[in-house]
């Protein structure tokens, strides 16, 4: 039976803008028909399912992306040896039902107990009742993994700043504590993590998918490695599809993240036709899909007994964690490092989305900074009218940025806003002008 959680309406729509929704509600419907993608395809494909003629098209309709799965090791960054001891064996206990403590003085809360500890109380999947040929899809995996421990043990150092803040957007919406894993088998938990399809970050967003999600990417900032940006659009995709498409079974939600919602629905049509019911476990899917959520599980299932998979995790504790600042002016994390103390290079690998190095709130206004620092130093931080650099300019003209809709081109775009098509062209990273995609955010400004 499909695990099917109630799904909460959420910010995804607002923060997309209506635009962008009008610019979809545009399309055709002879999408309908629309041949699918093959997997891998950097653009945004056509979702379609058995639903009557009538029914109401919606942006999440045309929200069906490839993804690209990554099981590696990032070795071009190296990993400090945070203190690891062997995890305890925990029993399972039901997913939490309360949100964790709010952000408080601008700061995420820190869990009381160890993080891995916090995130098998949230485990929903763990165990469940498969069936012999599926429980063998995920025993396949945890044997793969078990079979390189050290693996294991690097990710989750690395997991160390992202986790306590993934599981508290997991919690917060209710949701079964293994998405807050899908890191695990995207990226290996590397923010900076880039794929030959052109995939990015934790979540591996595709640049058409991000776009479209309202992740602004341009050659100061890219969304997709935000890791608080990236989490909350991920999230809310996983969510949105799950309610659009397969009646709040989040399974088929996760194999349509990696391969599409076109793609899943043509199977679940095809193993109804069979008189299957349809869920993720009856669908053949392209090989990588099939994997992904055996992957999952097999992973949650080390996470919530690592001894008896002869695993060792790194402790992760409060100190581990992040703080979140929100700041209205320009500024370089040179500058911030040096009013701080805070290591610069840390506030680097903190916030991997800045990719010039500075801060502009009319991409983001929203910092990262080790949890340890003091409220007081945060409080000062977030408030200090002084905060910026030389380049900083005023916050108070209006934001430079423009959403794509139906019929726009980067010449009356530019004609528009009296500024040049290739100025447009570089400060968004086009290569090609023709390409554009409704709902696509487009930087109008070299600042």
């Amino acid at each position: 039976m499909p695990m099917t959680y109630p799904l909460k309406n959420n910010r995804a729509l607002l923060s997309i803008g209506s635009s962008l929704i009008s610019g979809c509600l545009m399309v055709s419907s002879a999408l309908a028909s629309t041949q699918e993608k093959p997997q891998g395809s950097a653009e945004v494909t056509t979702a379609t399912t058995s639903t009557t003629a009538s029914s109401p098209l919606h942006f999440w309709d045309f929200l069906a992306f490839e993804k690209d799965d990554i099981w590696r090791i990032a070795t071009t960054r190296p990993i400090s040896d945070p203190p690891v001891q062997k995890a305890d064996t925990q029993p399972n206990h039901p997913p939490s039902r309360s949100a964790q403590q709010a952000i408080q003085t601008g700061q995420l809360a820190n869990e009381t107990t160890n993080a891995w500890q916090t995130l098998r109380r949230q485990l929903a999947w763990q165990p469940q009742t498969l069936s012999a040929d599926a429980q063998a899809r995920v025993d396949h995996w945890i044997e793969e993994y078990r079979s390189s421990p050290e693996n294991i043990l690097t990710i989750g150092q690395r997991a160390s700043s992202w986790l306590s803040l993934i599981n508290q957007q997991v919690a917060e919406r209710n949701l079964p504590g293994e998405i807050a894993l899908i890191p695990f088998i995207e990226s290996s938990f590397d923010p900076q993590a880039k794929s030959h399809r052109g995939a990015a970050g934790l979540w591996q967003f595709m640049p058409g998918t991000g776009d479209a999600l309202g992740l602004v990417r341009n050659h100061h900032y890219d969304g997709r490695l935000d890791v608080v940006a990236a989490t909350q659009a991920a999230l809310d995709y996983i969510e949105m599809q799950a309610e659009q498409w397969y009646d709040g079974d989040l399974m088929r939600s996760l194999a349509a993240y990696n391969a599409g919602a076109g793609t899943v629905n043509k199977a679940v049509r095809r193993a109804q036709a069979q008189g299957k019911s349809g869920d993720y476990w009856d669908l053949q899917l392209p090989r990588e899909t099939m994997q992904y959520v055996p992957k999952l599980l097999a992973i949650a299932s080390i996470i919530a007994d690592p001894a008896a998979h002869n695993v060792t995790l790194p402790d992760i504790d409060a100190s581990s964690g992040v703080a979140m600042i929100e700041l209205d002016k320009a500024v370089s994390l040179q500058e911030l490092a040096r009013r701080s103390g805070i290591d610069g290079d840390t506030l680097s690998e903190l916030n991997p989305g800045l990719l010039n190095g500075s801060l502009n709130p009319q991409y983001s206004n929203t910092l990262l900074i080790p949890a340890d620092i003091s409220a007081q130093m945060i409080a000062e931080l977030s408030s200090s009218p002084g905060v910026g650099n030389g380049d900083s300019r005023p916050g108070t003209s209006a934001p430079q940025t423009y959403r794509v809709v139906q019929g726009d081109n980067l010449s009356t775009i530019a004609q528009r806003y009296n500024v040049s098509l290739r100025d447009i062209m570089r400060w968004n990273a086009i290569d090609q002008p023709n390409a554009l995609q409704p709902g696509q955010l487009l930087t109008l400004s070299n600042f």
